[in-house]
C-alpha cells in the first residue's frame, strides 16, 4: 500500500476542499470582473461562460478581453496570453517528477487544472505530507475551477444588468489573492528579497512603460534570489 493509499482518501479530500477555499473565495470578485467585462466586449452570454470553462486562466482572461475591447489583432492578443501563463512552465517542472508514472487522463486534468492557487496549495501540502498528493491536487483544482465559473456567471448576470461594474475596484481581489499566496512562503532572506526586488523593480518598469514589466521584474528578482541562496550555502 502506497504513502498516499495509507492516508484516509476522506481527509484528503476534505483537506483539499478547505484549503482551497479562502483563495477560491478571494477570487470571486475577480470572476465576476471577467464575466462583466466579457458581456461589455460584445461577447455573448454563452461565449463568456465558455471562456472561463474552456479557457480557465483568470489574468490570461482579463488581458484577453481588455485587448478585445481595444480591438487589438490576434496576434497580440496570443502574445499576451503566452507571457502571463508563462509562469505555468515553472509550475509543471516543479510537478513533472510526480506525474511522471500517471496515467495520460491524470496528466492532462492536472494540467487544465493547474492554476497559481492550486499550485501553492498542493506544493505546500506535499511538503508538509513529504509525497505528491495526486487526488489532493485534482480536488483542490476541481474546487477552484467549480467556484471561478459560478462567479464568472454571477458577473456574466450583473453585466447584463448592472452598468460599470468595473469601476467598484473589483481588480483588487487580483492583488490581494497574489499576496495571500506569496506571504506565507517567505520563510527565508533570500526569498524575502527576491519578493521585494520583484515588487519594487514592478513599480519602476511600470512607471517607466517598460515592455513586460511584469514577467521582467519577476525574472529579476529570481535571479537576485538564486544568488543570495547560493551565497548563503
Amino acid at each position: 500500500m502506497s504513502t498516499e493509499q495509507a492516508q484516509p482518501v476522506r481527509s484528503i479530500k476534505l483537506a483539499a476542499f478547505f484549503d482551497i477555499l479562502p483563495l477560491s473565495i478571494a477570487v470571486i470578485p475577480w470572476g465576476i470582473l471577467c464575466g462583466s467585462l466579457a458581456i461589455q466586449v460584445g461577447l455573448s452570454p454563452l461565449q463568456s461562460q465558455l471562456m472561463s470553462l474552456l479557457v480557465f486562466a483568470g489574468a490570461a482572461q482579463l488581458s484577453a478581453l481588455t485587448l478585445t475591447g481595444a480591438s487589438a489583432g490576434i496576434a497580440t492578443i496570443l502574445g499576451s496570453t503566452a507571457v502571463i501563463s508563462s509562469r505555468h512552465l515553472l509550475y509543471s517542472a516543479t510537478f513533472r517528477s510526480h506525474a511522471m508514472g500517471l496515467p495520460l487522463h491524470h496528466k492532462m486534468l492536472m494540467a487544465f487544472l493547474l492554476t497559481d492557487e492550486m499550485f501553492a496549495v498542493t506544493e505546500n501540502k506535499r511538503k508538509e505530507l513529504g509525497y505528491f498528493p495526486l487526488y489532493y491536487a485534482l480536488i483542490s483544482g476541481a474546487t477552484f475551477y467549480a467556484i471561478w465559473n459560478l462567479s464568472t456567471l454571477a458577473g456574466i448576470v450583473a453585466g447584463t444588468s448592472i452598468p460599470n461594474l468595473e469601476s467598484l475596484g473589483l481588480e483588487f481581489a487580483i492583488a490581494a489573492t497574489f499576496i495571500a499566496m506569496v506571504v506565507p512562503n517567505i520563510q527565508s532572506s533570500p526569498v524575502l528579497v527576491a519578493v521585494l526586488v520583484s515588487a519594487c523593480c514592478a513599480v519602476l518598469f511600470h512607471k517607466l512603460e517598460v515592455p513586460n514589466d511584469l514577467l521582467l521584474s519577476a525574472l529579476v528578482g529570481m535571479v537576485v534570489g538564486y544568488c543570495l541562496d547560493k551565497e548563503s550555502d
